[in-house]
């Protein structure tokens, strides 16, 4: 099915969601509405991550009745707790007639995991309810989210709470040390790696590896060099996977000439390239645009017998779409099959961005069509990476039709990310109103915004001089946890300076900075 064919049909199977006519008592919606935001950002590439994720559907398309009122269950509450303006949690809550479990508190921690303050708040609140247990799972998912906010004091607050509970395991300090090194305060991420010898782990080799990885995948894969070669073979032996971490980091950076240098020392180790470490190498040479390279590299893999993976073929079918060599994307998705592989929708989804990039959308749609009939999808992936094309190819009648009809289709409900393309898309291309439905839709169906979302909506309002509106989202961040980056109150600051609003910059500098000093109060108290 083409697309012209799709969106005709769209009218007859997709009820259109009533965005307008939903109001929510977060800032903006006091007047009915949610102003317009402005992007000045390049679309971040949507095509990188092609792990194969778990659907959230059968394959009859019906979720399990217990799933779906556990998702409903925690779809209500974030809902409650976004729209809150400093309300009592509790008061909020008591009339929801919601049965609390351990199931139900995860899935709402896992949700509110962009808003660190109100996770807390729930966690308090949950605390006290019929049907609450304490486990690892609900602990580390709040310390996921207080983690983004840089709440480390409590974070720790709550790692001695786990230890007096037996709770405590080695993900723990693997998300601390994951969560320093996003901020950037790397030493601290070394030190709650060491920490776990203080509370009792013994250190292993799949340790250091985890903490060579995490460093690596935040950007730090300099220092995980330094930390391997002060490491190795005096605190542990490396391993195969220890190399192939590094190899990742190196070619995340670009870095073919330390890629190769770690990889001739792997080898010099004894060290034979695996699957594993020849996708990695494939991917980096994708990633440097050296298509050719990662095509010999995939002969050499072959001529070894070492046989291809999936993510493998994904690589070069997402690499070669991108440069709009088609053909050769589509004879690796046939070969792909040829070495037994079922299509997954990873592999499905590297296929409908290689159609796009080459703008070839009625293709991507009898893809999805395949995909549906094989039950491997589509899945919100699939429809993020057609979105993209469409809004690239300034198709956005297209692209708000497709985005309609994600609400009908099983396991293909659009994510904070498909949000975000949405209301930029809108807002690129002057149709505010439209921006202001779709977020007002978001926030009432449980999904909060990020950083990089508020970041947007701020920008955009400053630059429409709706400061008012401007000032009360910033607040809202604020209350979420979500520390500004500095850019963006410079921006608003300059803005209510150049309208007079002096006081106004001044009471939220004085909000940021006791946001920044004083840290939450709760948690292992």
């Amino acid at each position: 099915m083409g697309l012209i064919r799709f969106l005709s049909l769209l009218s007859k199977t997709t009820r259109k969601p009533n965005l307008s006519a939903i109001r929510i008592t977060s800032p903006a919606s006091r007047s009915g509405y949610y102003p317009q935001t402005f992007h000045r950002i390049l679309y971040r590439s949507i095509h990188e991550a092609i792990t194969p994720r778990k659907l959230s559907f059968e394959p009859n398309g019906k979720s399990r009745p217990a799933e779906a009122k556990l998702e409903q269950d925690a779809a209500k509450i974030c809902t409650l707790l976004s729209s809150r303006s400093d309300s009592d949690i509790d008061k909020l809550l008591e009339h929801a007639s919601i049965e609390v479990s351990p199931s139900l508190v995860l899935e709402v921690l896992k949700r509110l995991s962009n808003a660190g303050v109100i996770a807390m708040s729930f966690f308090t609140w949950a605390e006290k309810q019929k049907g609450f247990k304490y486990n690892a799972e609900s602990y580390n998912a709040l310390i996921e989210g207080l983690g983004k906010i840089k709440q480390f004091k409590l974070i720790w607050n709550l790692v001695n709470d786990m230890k007096s509970r037996k709770l405590l395991n080695k993900d723990t300090f693997a998300l601390i040390s994951r969560r320093y090194a996003r901020a950037r305060r790397v030493e601290e991420a070394i030190e709650a790696f060491e920490r776990m010898e203080e509370f009792g782990f013994k250190l292993e080799t799949s340790d250091f590896n985890r903490l060579i990885d995490t460093l690596s995948k935040s950007r730090h894969v300099e220092k995980a060099n330094k930390v391997f070669d002060k490491m190795k073979k005096r605190r542990f032996v490396p391993d195969i996977k220890s190399y192939t971490i590094l190899l990742e980091g190196w070619g995340k950076e670009h870095n073919l000439l330390r890629l190769d240098e770690v990889y001739r020392e792997m080898k010099d180790e004894g060290f034979e390239p695996d699957v594993v470490t020849y996708g990695i190498l494939i991917s980096a040479y994708c990633k440097a645009k050296k298509y050719n390279k990662a095509i010999e590299l995939f002969h050499e893999m072959e001529a070894k017998n070492c046989k291809p993976s999936p993510h493998v073929f994904c690589t070069l079918i997402n690499g070669l779409g991108s440069e709009k060599r088609l053909s050769e994307a589509l004879q690796f998705f046939e070969r792909s099959k040829g070495c037994g592989f079922a299509p997954e929708a990873p592999t499905y989804n590297s296929l409908v961005g290689a159609y796009c990039w080459s703008m070839k959308i009625d293709d991507a749609f009898r893809v999805i069509d395949e995909m549906r009939k094989n039950s491997v999808g589509p899945n919100s992936r699939t429809y993020d990476i057609i979105l993209h094309h469409l809004i690239k190819a300034r198709r956005t009648k297209d692209a708000y039709l497709v985005f309609q009809k994600m609400f009908s289709e099983p396991g293909c409900e659009p994510t904070v990310s498909t949000y975000e393309i949405i209301v930029r898309m809108f807002c690129n291309e002057g149709q505010v109103d439209k921006a202001m439905e779709v977020w007002a839709g978001m926030k009432a169906k449980g999904v909060l915004p990020g950083m990089h979302m508020f970041s947007d909506l701020i920008n955009g309002l400053c630059h429409e001089n709706k400061l008012d509106y401007a000032c009360e989202y910033f607040q809202e961040m604020l209350d979420a946890g979500i520390r500004p980056p500095a850019n963006l109150f410079s921006n608003l600051k300059q803005a209510l300076l150049d309208e007079g609003k002096e006081d106004t910059a001044l009471n939220l500098a004085r909000k940021i900075d006791k946001l920044r000093k004083i840290p939450l109060v709760g948690g292992g108290q």
